[in-house]
């Protein structure tokens, strides 16, 4: 191989990029450990009300948009191996929220697994090494994407 750089992992599909940020800010995003505290009674009428707390859409907002920059900034002047690295991560994530060993959206956990085992699946187009270092994420993925669209046992998606 010359010098240049190689690029045609980047053709693959536009879908990481688009689906990813979101969904993976959405496994990273901390969860309480306990339920929230009930709210509090309103405060007398003549005390000015107390200001609302936080709501939790700017904190997934800004996660959000963090996750985008980083898969921007992985696209423009990362590497095919620091995709399949930042890919490998996502599918960390996802198969902990899959065995329930880590606390998660599961909807967001089925976009992630569907949208990374899809790129991996792809990559048997393209040379180089990459469809086969990703021969056990793409088994993960395949179980995590069976259970997490097992009906649970209340009747809905898990």
């Amino acid at each position: 191989m010359s010098g240049r750089r190689r690029l045609d992992w980047l053709g693959l599909t536009p879908e990481p990029e688009r689906e990813l940020p979101v969904a993976v800010a959405a496994l990273r995003a901390p969860y309480p450990a306990s339920p929230s505290p009930p709210p509090e009674a309103p405060a007398p009428a003549e005390e000015p009300a107390a200001a609302e707390p936080p709501t939790e859409e700017p904190a997934a907002a800004e996660l959000a948009a963090a996750e985008r920059r980083r898969v921007e900034r992985l696209v423009l002047r990362g590497s095919r191996h620091g995709w399949l690295r930042y890919l490998a991560e996502v599918t960390e994530l996802v198969t902990s929220v899959a065995e329930g060993s880590r606390p998660g959206d599961r909807a967001a956990a089925l976009l992630a697994a569907e949208v990374v085992l899809d790129h991996h699946r792809m990559l048997i187009g393209l040379p180089g090494t990459g469809y086969g270092r990703t021969a056990e994420d793409r088994t993960a993925l395949e179980s995590a994407v069976r259970t997490l669209r097992a009906p649970t046992r209340t009747g809905g998606m898990q």
